[in-house]
């Protein structure tokens, strides 16, 4: 087989490992059973919320905690905002014991989310005393995030945290703003109607694709954690601190969150996730700021990478886990492949002389086949997440979660582009409340 050959076989095959992923987690989507419930006073709570210039919504996020979850502790962790975030925490932290602030100050602070959750932890760890570490459960929140009122009754389950050996447990992640009539209030029709589509996409990703691919890692033993509605043990978080200097969260990762739960699976705790309670969070309406978050994922994806040798001897990983992992990781440089080996081949379709036209039909059976594992996607969410919309616009979803889907090709490379270059730098996406002219947007260019 020439050369030439390969290289037309080569996406086929990526396709076919996406398959085999894709049918693994609709098929574990679809045999998704309810959670039991569990006792939470069973377990003492801390909810750490990092904030960088957040004043719009912090306020809220913190005075809903309380009402929720009145038995909880809230940490702010202030990572030196030029705001009024401090100030507001600082009194709301003087109005309720239950608060606490966690201030840092440059030239220390501002390096990165898993330095700000360090700090909350290290905090922690100062106020207990002769305290039962095994009780204490650590739940990460987004400055924006809002967490199910009966979250804690099913995290601390039997498929949670009453079980002894799970060291953390991820919810479900949901996008609470897809019924905004007007996501950008001072643009025209088209932009607003671009903007909820975007909103409405990225709601069916986390609901529907990214559940399945948790419930699926559930079967393999290798759940991710998210920085959104991240449940952590104290005594795990304890364990990895020992090993890693007094640090669970690593400070220069960019998916911090992502990197705990393999810290967590290689020192032998479980890690699981439970679907059908969720935080809510803000889905982007602008183009740019996805963009840019996404590029922040796809590089912490790649800096996965160098934990590989460690999880592929681990004798906590069986090899369906292994295999899972190293997909995970590997994602977005198959994504970079693709796209050049499309480049390459389109390239050579135009300048042949014909010889090579008959590969024309194997393109196009190629983008054919990409589309219906997303297209799929589509009804399931209009099913379940929005029972009263048609079946046709369910299916009009599906597509668009298949247009949505190749921009990343792009993101895979700016990632690789930023790590050849050498800059691991980020700042926080700018959430849709705030005036454009505060602070940066979602990652140093």
């Amino acid at each position: 087989m020439s050369t030439s050959h390969l290289l037309y076989l080569f996406p086929f095959f990526l396709l076919a490992c996406f398959f085999v992923y894709w049918a693994g987690a609709r098929t574990a989507y679809a045999r998704r059973v309810p959670t039991a419930k569990g006792d939470p006073t069973a377990h003492d709570w801390h909810f750490f919320v990092p904030c960088r210039d957040e004043e719009a919504v912090i306020a809220t996020t913190v005075t809903r905690l309380r009402s929720d979850f009145p038995t909880a502790r809230v940490w702010v962790v202030d990572d030196a905002s030029e705001d009024l975030t401090a100030s507001i925490a600082a009194r709301l932290a003087d109005r309720d014991p239950a608060v606490r602030l966690v201030s840092r100050r440059l030239p220390d602070a501002r390096t990165g989310k898993g330095a700000a959750l360090n700090a909350a932890y290290a905090a922690l760890d100062a106020e207990l005393h002769g305290a039962d570490r095994d009780r204490v459960i650590v739940c990460v929140v987004d400055a924006d995030g809002q967490v199910s009122p009966e979250a804690l009754d099913r995290v601390s389950g039997p498929d949670g945290f009453a079980d002894p050996e799970t060291g953390g447990v991820q919810i479900g992640v949901r996008m609470r703003n897809t019924d905004d009539p007007r996501p950008l209030p001072h643009r025209g029709r088209l932009a607003n109607a671009y903007a909820r589509l975007l909103i409405r996409v990225q709601d069916m990703e986390f609901a529907t694709s990214n559940s399945g691919m948790q419930l699926l890692r559930r079967r393999t033993g290798s759940v991710g954690l998210g920085g959104n509605g991240q449940f952590t043990r104290l005594t795990a978080l304890d364990r990895i601190a020992a090993a890693e200097g007094g640090r669970p969260w690593q400070h220069d990762a960019l998916l911090e969150d992502y990197e705990l739960g393999l810290q967590m699976r290689l020192t032998g705790h479980r890690v699981t996730h439970v679907h059908d309670t969720w935080v809510t969070q803000e889905a982007l309406p602008h183009t740019r700021r996805f963009l840019a978050q996404r590029t922040r994922w796809a590089q912490g994806n790649i800096q996965c990478v160098r934990m590989a040798g460690r999880i592929v001897s681990s004798r906590h990983y069986r090899l369906s886990g292994v295999l899972e992992a190293l997909y995970t990781f590997f994602q977005p440089l198959a994504h970079l492949v693709t796209l050049l080996l499309t480049v390459v081949m389109v390239a050579a379709l135009v300048m042949d002389d014909g010889t090579t036209l008959a590969t024309w039909p194997l393109a196009l059976l190629l983008a054919a086949a990409s589309l219906v594992p997303f297209l799929l996607w589509g009804p399931v969410y209009r099913r379940d997440f929005a029972p009263g919309r048609s079946r046709f616009t369910g299916l009009l979803w599906g597509l668009a979660l298949w247009v949505y889907a190749y921009p990343l090709f792009v993101v895979c490379a700016r990632a690789c582009l930023r790590i050849l270059r050498g800059r691991t730098g980020w700042a926080k996406t700018r959430r849709n409340a705030e005036k454009a002219g505060i602070g940066p947007v979602a990652i140093e260019s």
